[in-house]
């Protein structure tokens, strides 16, 4: 592949990436509410449809027997999602308000899965066994999502909180999310979008790979920096957007339910099916970036009832150290 089509299939392939992810959220989110599902659950479709060109872009550099780039996509997305989504939401919104009830359960579930990816990353556990350990998680959160299922399986205390914790988010979700319904068209409509957007994500992502063996880019700042932000950028807007409205707990679920599903399915899954090689200390890298800076942004959410800009340009500056050391330990091969 020549240079000038590689550059030609990784910018077309970049567009059309994003633009059919728009369509495949906005389908999906109608064809859910069709199916009757709360706003929680409708925010859970949408991440994952507006995930797709990082997971696929994972996979498909997994399948190749990149393993730096696909846990560079995925792991990398992760970490721009939380300067983007969060951190540039706070400093454009002036502040994200939070309750701490949600900040909580997302943030136990969003930890959760975090650790699970770096223990993986790190060879202490097999793909398989934290692929397992993180749909217990997930499904665990989506009974607390249903709490009606709740009832007499905990402390009556304890499902009050979670029932609270629960509306809090919902009663936010719904002003930010809630489609129309559905048809049958909303259907076909997301299927032929979801087709393109793995189409295209796999020709942006093969193309990136030859541009980056031309010219000598290491694949760890292909995955971790470039395709990470490029896959990212439907996540990013849809943030600023909610946060701008004052939509804190949607711009909250947004960010930590990305990252949970670009985890489970960009990288636990295709490691299930395909292997994701030996640890490296690049991925280390990318994986300890991720949970310490999730770690730290749910901590000043938590002190200060949501995300100041000084802490969002505070997140941001730490994005900017992290793009760095990823250049580093490209250069130096580590």
């Amino acid at each position: 592949m020549s240079v000038g089509l590689a550059l030609a299939g990784f910018l077309g392939g970049a567009g059309i990436s994003l633009l059919a992810s728009f369509v495949l959220v906005a389908r999906l989110e109608r064809v859910g509410e069709r199916l009757g599902l709360s706003e929680a659950l409708l925010g859970m479709v949408a991440a994952l449809a507006a995930d797709a060109p990082e997971i696929t872009s994972a996979f498909t550099a997994i399948a190749h027997h990149q393993q730096r780039i696909g846990a560079g996509v995925v792991i990398g997305s992760n970490v721009f999602n939380l300067a983007a989504l969060l951190g540039l939401g706070a400093v454009v919104a002036g502040r994200i308000g939070l309750h701490r009830k949600v900040i909580v359960l997302g943030g136990a579930v969003a930890m959760a899965i975090a650790a699970v990816c770096l223990v993986v990353v790190l060879g202490a556990l097999p793909a398989l066994a934290g692929f397992v350990i993180a749909l217990v998680v997930l499904a665990l959160y989506l009974v607390i999502l249903s709490h009606e299922w709740l009832a007499g399986l905990l402390p009556p205390r304890l499902i009050r909180w979670l029932q609270s914790a629960v509306f809090e988010e919902e009663a936010e979700l719904e002003a930010a999310i809630r489609p129309a319904r559905g048809t049958w068209k909303d259907t076909a409509v997301g299927a032929a979008a979801l087709v393109v957007v793995v189409a295209a994500s796999v020709t942006m992502e093969r193309s990136a790979t030859v541009l980056g063996g031309r010219y000598a880019v290491p694949e760890i700042v292909i995955g971790g920096i470039v395709l990470a932000a490029v896959t990212s950028l439907p996540n990013a807007v849809a943030a600023v957007y909610l946060a701008s409205r004052g939509r804190g707990a949607a711009t909250l679920s947004t960010a930590l339910n990305s990252n949970t599903l670009n985890v489970v399915a960009g990288l636990l899954l295709p490691g299930v099916m395909i292997g994701l090689g030996r640890p490296s200390g690049q991925a280390l890298l990318v994986t300890v970036w991720y949970v310490g800076l999730t770690a730290v942004v749910l901590a000043f959410a938590y002190r200060d009832h949501g995300l100041r800009r000084s802490v969002g340009s505070l997140v941001i500056a730490a994005y900017v150290v992290f793009a760095a050391s990823v250049l580093v330990s490209g250069s130096l091969g580590m």
